[in-house]
């Protein structure tokens, strides 16, 4: 297994995330070694679709992306919709590119890069439904389990976490990619 020892793995969510695209992501990185921090627009705690509970160690507005090594954005329509809507996560969200650090992201969570303006040129997947805002924002979209470009790991549903998984773990041990950029 790939070890992730000293590092530090940003989560980023709100009320109404898929459940399993937090919980399966965050065991995979801690398993590896990893410390990871959830982040989310206010403190407190959310809560998945599906009830699964998390406390909240940072609001966006504190969080500083220089602190983490990597960034996973777990899906969910309502998680999305609001992360998208909020300035501070976004910006949040696009400086790991700008640092051009791994970027994890899965079903619906693909609409707060799309906000950010970072898809432009790049390839990835999402759940089908985004794949006209990814081709409107500039990104190839392709119908895969999994798809890595440059530090930028995506994947559709909660089928494909097994591979999702792998391929963030993967990244984050690579570290930065000169080809992750805003």
């Amino acid at each position: 297994m790939t070890d992730l020892t000293g590092k530090k793995v940003a989560f980023l969510a709100t009320n109404g995330y898929e459940d399993s695209e937090l919980t399966s992501p965050w065991e995979a990185v801690t398993s590896a070694g990893a410390t990871a921090v959830m982040v989310a627009p206010e403190g407190g705690e959310i809560e998945g679709k599906n009830g699964h509970r998390q406390s909240v160690d940072l609001s966006a507005s504190q969080a500083d992306a220089s602190e983490y090594d990597a960034l996973v954005l777990p899906g969910g329509v309502v998680n999305a919709d609001h992360l998208r809507m909020d300035a501070d996560a976004v910006a949040f969200g696009r400086a790991f590119f700008e640092q051009h650090k791994p970027v994890g992201v899965i079903c619906h969570g693909g609409w707060l890069l799309v906000e950010a303006d970072v898809v432009n040129g790049r390839t990835l997947t999402s759940y089908p439904s985004l794949k006209t805002d990814l081709r409107n924002a500039g990104a190839t979209w392709v119908d895969e389990e999994v798809v890595v470009d440059q530090g930028l790991v995506s994947s559709r549903t909660p089928d494909d976490l097994p591979a999702f998984n792998a391929k963030v773990v993967e990244e984050i041990a690579e570290g930065t990619h000169s080809g992750q950029t805003a």
